[in-house]
């Protein structure tokens, strides 16, 4: 029995009441709930995303399904540090003492 990663999908599904949040569970994890502006942060698996999405958008107490952005981002910074930012003289002494400047 060999372990599994599932491709997962952000879904941010805005509700007309926070009371409904608990029926989400059963279309996936819920990760955050905002009680002040009324979203809820649901993963799901990404195989059946399209139908998840559809049935999500049809509950009377969603208004609004948005998928995460997450994916399109990109998250490894470390090829253009060098190339866009050069360290200083000074940025360079504080960084190889370990003290601040200033």
């Amino acid at each position: 029995m060999e372990f599994e990663i599932n491709k997962r999908e952000g879904l941010i599904v805005y509700l007309y009441h926070l009371r409904n949040s608990r029926q989400l569970r059963k279309f996936g994890t819920i990760h955050y709930v905002s009680r002040k502006m009324k979203y809820v942060v649901l993963y799901i698996n990404t195989e059946n995303e399209t139908e998840v999405v559809k049935k999500i958008q049809s509950l009377h107490f969603v208004k609004k399904v948005q998928l995460s952005l997450r994916p399109q981002l990109k998250t490894t910074f470390d090829d253009e540090l060098g190339v866009h930012y050069k360290l200083t003289d000074e940025d360079r002494e504080k960084y190889k003492t370990g003290r601040k400047i200033g």
